[in-house]
């Protein structure tokens, strides 16, 4: 028996797989399996060849256009139902026509005359991340609400589909999720854990389709459960939504406040998990309405950026230490400039210092202009035996504090460390020097910036920092030192075997002075007489891969600075560019 596809074109049986060609790329007919395999190719003879495997058919089908072809004569021709025709197209010498696969998929999102449930059930879960794509790419919203419910994969990408959230596709897939949780029993097919809705970076979209239903998310957001684990209990498992939350003043996004509200309706059914939290907003109301339905230990990394109370932290430290798996910790602006009360500043300084020192899992810590780590940093790093980054800027700092960061068990394993417009040149250089001794087998960055070391200083820091076997980024802007002692700066880093590049200060030399001894101004003519001992000090000890540049200007307000740099051909260019942040730093 054939089946008659249109004018001339019939489908046979076949007992053997059928080698043939899928968009330039051989392939062939698998033996076991159901529904919707497409295949196309250009023949050297008549027509066009190819196979096709029809939704609930249990048999492999060859596809031959002849118009020489006789009917079969094991039985009468019957015509095959409009909606189960897939092949849209045999003509010869289209060019680069769209594979049977893109058109069959564009078909299938379309019709309306068939149960789209019914037809999921004999989808290939191979091609599910496709038509999921061609579903979202035309809108169609009752097929993406039924795909959702049939997902054969524990985690479905929904943030990969596109760079710009969809609230529509959001919506369908929600009712989707609806669907399931409204039933008692969990149907059997059921396999979705885990709907992310976290955007990905155009490399991980360029890899196409499979990055729909990728990997599980790492660490504490794995839906997977342990082979050994109680089917039951697996089943039993509510539904986890991922979501990177940014919490402002003003509107929300629509997207985000229709997930917020969503999941707050179905606490216990469902888990909202976040990995990155940005919050830009003072309000406390507001930041604890939004992380209500969040599993803080979910979050990874968190970037607190706005003027903030030292009743709002008090509030929010509460929350902040039942974030076990925080990862890396943005915090800035609770100046001390702004808080002048050393009374209060104490007080509520132990009580934060408390609830960060719970942070076990701390890997990089970011603080900038607070006021709280005065005489604070044993109680906030006594704990922290994971911390790999650390960035204190703008931050009012004890002796004390460098003695006991020198001798934690935190920096034998400092990777990047950064002390920026903290006042060390106050303080005894053997804290600093002990710091540096730890770290010297670790430290791949080191930044001491405008932190006012002088001559005096260097001498004890230069022996500690030629140990630094590993370091490849220096930065030393901002510190007054003279020419000489530059120089000696200079020759030391540039031997260091793994050193790529170095950021150093004008001279003193080549400053104006005010009456009242504070430098003023750079004066060219002295700055470019400079110049000269300079590039001979580096070139004696440097490589031509290495970078040198001096930071003539800076503004950490405006993260902006002047940079002079040595150019390819040996010429001198200014530059205006930004400060990097510490984890744009090259290691």
């Amino acid at each position: 028996m054939s089946i008659i596809l249109s004018e001339g074109i019939r489908i046979h049986p076949v007992q053997d797989p059928i080698q043939c060609r899928v968009a330039g790329c051989d392939s062939e007919i698998p033996r076991e399996g159901g529904g919707l395999f497409f295949y196309w190719k250009i023949g050297a003879g008549k027509g066009c060849v190819g196979a096709i495997r029809l939704p609930g058919a249990q048999r492999r089908a060859a596809v031959s256009q002849s118009p020489q072809s006789e009917p079969d004569a094991a039985g009468p021709e019957r015509a095959l139902p409009a909606h189960r025709i897939l092949v849209l197209s045999s003509e010869r010498n289209m060019g680069t026509p769209p594979t049977l696969e893109s058109l069959a998929m564009q078909a299938l999102v379309r019709s309306h005359s068939v149960s789209i449930c019914d037809t999921l059930e004999d989808v290939p879960w191979l091609l599910f991340p496709r038509l999921f794509r061609e579903a979202y790419a035309g809108g169609h919203a009752e097929v993406l609400k039924a795909m959702v419910q049939a997902w054969p994969f524990p985690c479905l990408l929904l943030g990969a589909v596109t760079r710009s959230p969809d609230l529509e596709a959001l919506k369908a897939a929600l009712d989707g999720l609806d669907l399931l949780l409204a039933q008692k029993d969990r149907p059997r097919r059921w396999k979705l854990q885990v709907l992310d809705l976290r955007s990905v970076s155009s490399e991980m979209r360029a890899q196409g389709c499979p990055s729909l239903a990728g990997s599980s998310p790492p660490g504490p957001l794995s839906p997977r459960p342990p082979a050994t684990c109680d089917a039951r209990r697996t089943e039993e498992r509510p539904l986890t939504i991922v979501l990177d939350l940014t919490i402002q003043d003003g509107p929300q996004g629509a997207f985000q406040a229709y997930v917020l509200r969503w999941a707050r309706k179905r606490r216990g059914r469902v888990q909202l998990r976040c990995e990155k939290l940005q919050i830009l907003s003072g309000c406390t109301s507001r930041v604890r309405k939004a992380l209500r339905p969040v599993r803080l230990d979910s979050i990874q990394e968190l970037v607190v950026d706005c003027f903030w109370r030292r009743e709002t932290m008090k509030t929010f430290a509460r929350q902040l230490s039942q974030m076990q798996n925080l990862r890396v910790l943005h915090f800035s602006k609770m100046s001390a400039q702004v808080y002048t009360s050393r009374a209060l500043n104490a007080l509520y300084s132990r009580k934060y210092a408390a609830h960060l020192g719970r942070l076990q899992c701390l890997r990089e810590l970011h603080v900038h202009d607070v006021f709280f780590l005065h005489g604070k940093l044993p109680a906030i790093l006594g704990s922290l035996t994971a911390l790999k980054t650390l960035s204190l800027s703008s931050c009012p700092l004890q002796e004390d504090d460098l003695k006991f960061l020198s001798g934690c068990a935190c920096a034998r394993q400092l990777q990047r460390l950064r002390l920026r417009s903290v006042c060390l040149g106050r303080f005894s250089p053997e804290p600093l020097r002990a710091l540096l001794e730890q770290a010297a087998g670790t430290l791949e960055t080191l930044a001491l910036e405008d932190c006012g070391l002088t001559d005096a200083q260097l001498p004890a820091i230069l022996p500690a920092l030629r140990q630094c076997s590993q370091l490849g980024f220096f930065s030393f802007y901002g510190n007054p030192i003279s020419l000489g002692s530059l120089c000696t700066l200079l020759s030391h880093t540039a031997r260091l075997a793994r050193f790529s590049q170095g950021i150093y200060p004008p001279p003193l030399e080549s400053f104006y002075f005010q009456d009242d001894g504070v430098l003023g101004s750079i004066h060219l003519e002295r700055f470019l007489l400079m110049l000269g001992p300079l590039l001979q000090a580096w070139r004696a000890s440097s490589t031509p891969s290495q970078r040198f540049q001096i930071c003539a200007d800076f503004c950490h307000r405006r993260r902006k600075c002047q940079m002079v740099s040595l150019g390819p051909r040996g010429s001198w260019v200014l530059t205006v560019e930004g400060l990097p942040g510490l984890s744009a730093l090259p290691a």
